[in-house]
């Protein structure tokens, strides 16, 4: 009696182009770990093809150097997301209230929630020796959300649901909450005492004083 049917046997070749495939992930969610844990210039590159699985000279394959793999693991992680929330944006129906909650909810979600929430403080912490590293994170990251936040304020003020205010300060109002629940999740946050912060706890309540004020 035969072993097994050939029609159920595990073509190497189909097995060999599938792993090709899935590496530029596999490197991407290594370089992410290291870079957030160590820092990008203590990082090494047979560092991220080590826990990838892979040799450098197979990373060079995909990224020709360390930056262009941080800008891959920026964009994968955070850059590739406005599309899509632009997009949930144009079929919104609720407010211009509800929007802004639901942006800051899902920004928690999808980012703040995540190994991703380590690039903001990465970025900052490299920026004055890697500045084609924070020049590109403006232009991928920091544009694009501020424009997401501008456009929801910009329609509350349009329904007359906002009252007018200065646009070009208001957007950090709305993005500083964001920077600094990051910013302590992957500091402070890491230490077994002291303060601890609810995440969601806190932006449901910074939603509300952005809307509301803290005064009667």
């Amino acid at each position: 009696m035969s072993s097994a049917s050939p029609l159920f046997a595990i073509d190497p070749l189909h097995k060999r182009e599938r792993r090709k495939q899935a590496r530029p992930g596999e490197l991407l969610q290594a370089a992410l770990s290291l870079f957030v844990e160590k820092g990008f210039a203590a990082t090494r590159v047979e560092e991220v093809a080590a826990l990838a699985g892979v040799s450098k000279g197979t990373l060079f394959l995909y990224f020709e150097t360390k930056e262009d793999l941080l800008k891959a693991v920026i964009r994968e992680n955070i850059a590739n997301l406005f599309p899509a929330w632009n997009e949930e944006f144009n079929t919104f129906k609720g407010s211009s209230s509800e929007m802004l909650h639901y942006a800051m909810r899902s920004w928690w979600e999808r980012i703040g929630n995540t190994p991703a929430s380590g690039i903001p403080k990465l970025v900052m912490g490299e920026a004055q020796n890697f500045p084609e590293i924070a020049n590109f994170y403006h232009t991928e990251v920091i544009e694009p959300g501020v424009a997401l936040i501008r456009r929801i304020l910009q329609r509350g003020i349009d329904s007359g649901e906002f009252r007018k205010i200065d646009l070009d300060q208001a957007v950090h109002t709305v993005y500083a909450p964001m920077i600094f629940l990051m910013m302590w999740k992957n500091s402070m946050g890491l230490c077994s005492s002291g303060i601890q912060i609810d995440p969601v706890r806190f932006i449901d309540m910074q939603v509300d004083v952005l809307l509301h004020g803290i005064t009667i």
